[in-house]
C-alpha cells in the first residue's frame, strides 16, 4: 500500500514537473517568436527610413547627372537596369541561390514591367514634358493608389487610420513641395502629368504584386527576377542611348553620383522595400515616399542650398504622423503591430 502510494506520488511529480517544464517552454518560445517578430518590424521600419533617406539624396544627387547631359534620360535607366541585374544576381547566387516555380514567372515578369520598366520610363519620360514641381505632386497620389489596388488585389482593409494617415502626409508632403513655387496641371505639360500619374500607378501596383511573392520567396529573389524580365522590357528603349554615351566627358564627381544613383537608389532601395514588404503590408511601403521629400529638403538644408522656416516644420510634423498612423505603431504598450504575411 505505502509502495503504491510512493509510486503515484512519484508519477504526479512527474507529471507536475511536466506541465510546469511545457508551460516553461511554451512562454519561452511564444516570447522569443515576438521578439523576433518586433524585432523584424524594427527592421523593416528602418529599412523604410533608409530608403526615403536614399531617395532624399538621389533627387540633388542624380540632378547633376541629368542635367549635365552626362546621361540621356533611357540610357541612364538602362545603366540602371544593368547594374541592379548584375548586383541582384551575383548576391543571389552567394547567399541565396533559390529556385522559383514556373507557374510564377509570368506573376514575376508583371513585377519587373510594372515596378522596373514602366516605373522608371514613365518617370524619366514625363519629367522631360513637365515641371518637377507637378511631377513631385502627383507622386503624392501613390499611397492612396497601393491602398486601393492592395483592397482589390489583396483583400488588404482600408481602415479610418490608414485614410487619414494618408491624407495628413499628402497634405503635409503637398505642403512641402508646393510652398513658394507656382505650378500648374494645364496646357502643354498634360502628357508629361499623365505620364507621371502612371508612373506612381505602375509603381502601386508592383508593390502589391511584388508582396504576393514575398510570401513565396526571399527579397533577394524576386527583386533578381524583377530586375531580369525589367531589363527586358529596357533594353529596345534606353540600349540605343547608352550605346551613344561619351564615357570620357565623366569626371570624378559624376563617376561617383552615377555610382551613387547604381548602387544606393537602385540596388538598396529596391533591396529595402522588398524586405520591407515580407514583414508589413504594401500601404506602409508606400506611406514612407512622403518621407522622401522631407529627407531632400534635410539633405538641402545641410549643403547650404535651403532655409528652415515654420512651414517646413509643420509639414515635417504632418508627414511623422501620417507615417505613425498608417504603421500602426503602439508607443507605450504592448502591443504592437504583427508582421504582415499575407
Amino acid at each position: 500500500m505505502i509502495r503504491k502510494r510512493a509510486g503515484s506520488l512519484r508519477e504526479t511529480g512527474r507529471f507536475l514537473l511536466f506541465l510546469m517544464l511545457n508551460s516553461y517552454l511554451k512562454s519561452t518560445f511564444a516570447a522569443s517568436k515576438k521578439t523576433r517578430n518586433l524585432s523584424q518590424l524594427a527592421k523593416a521600419h528602418l529599412a523604410l527610413l533608409a530608403v526615403a533617406l536614399i531617395y532624399g539624396g538621389n533627387y540633388t544627387i542624380a540632378k547633376e547627372v541629368m542635367s549635365g547631359g552626362y546621361l540621356q534620360p533611357f540610357a541612364f535607366i538602362m545603366l540602371r537596369v544593368i547594374a541592379g541585374l548584375l548586383l541582384f544576381s551575383g548576391f543571389h547566387r552567394l547567399f541565396v541561390r533559390e529556385l522559383v516555380e514556373r507557374k510564377d514567372l509570368a506573376y514575376l515578369a508583371l513585377c519587373g514591367f510594372f515596378g522596373i520598366a514602366a516605373n522608371q520610363m514613365l518617370f524619366f519620360a514625363g519629367l522631360n514634358l513637365t515641371r518637377p514641381i507637378n511631377a513631385s505632386l502627383i507622386m503624392t497620389t501613390t499611397p492612396i493608389l497601393v491602398l486601393v489596388v492592395s483592397a482589390i488585389m489583396l483583400g488588404e482593409r482600408i481602415t479610418g487610420r490608414k485614410i487619414a494617415g494618408i491624407s495628413l502626409g499628402a497634405l503635409g508632403a503637398g505642403l512641402l513641395i508646393a510652398y513658394g513655387e507656382r505650378f500648374s496641371f494645364g496646357g502643354e505639360q498634360f502628357w508629361g502629368d499623365l505620364m507621371v500619374f502612371l508612373n506612381a500607378t505602375a509603381f502601386g501596383i508592383y508593390l502589391v504584386l511584388v508582396k504576393r511573392m514575398m510570401t513565396r520567396y526571399q527579397a533577394i529573389t524576386v527583386v533578381k527576377w524583377a530586375f531580369l524580365f525589367g531589363s527586358l522590357f529596357v533594353l529596345p528603349f534606353g540600349m540605343p542611348q547608352l550605346l551613344h554615351t561619351s564615357w570620357s566627358t565623366f569626371t570624378p564627381a559624376i563617376i561617383l553620383a552615377v555610382a551613387y544613383v547604381l548602387i544606393c537608389t537602385t540596388f538598396l532601395a529596391y533591396l529595402f522595400n522588398a524586405f520591407a514588404l515580407s514583414v508589413v503590408n504594401a500601404s506602409v511601403v508606400s506611406i514612407y515616399i512622403y518621407l522622401q521629400p522631407l529627407f531632400a529638403s534635410l539633405i538641402a538644408l545641410a549643403f547650404a542650398k535651403d532655409e528652415l522656416n515654420a512651414v517646413k516644420l509643420i509639414a515635417g510634423g504632418m508627414i511623422f504622423v501620417g507615417v505613425y498612423l498608417v504603421s500602426n505603431i503602439q508607443l507605450g504598450k504592448k502591443r504592437v503591430q504583427k508582421p504582415d504575411n499575407t
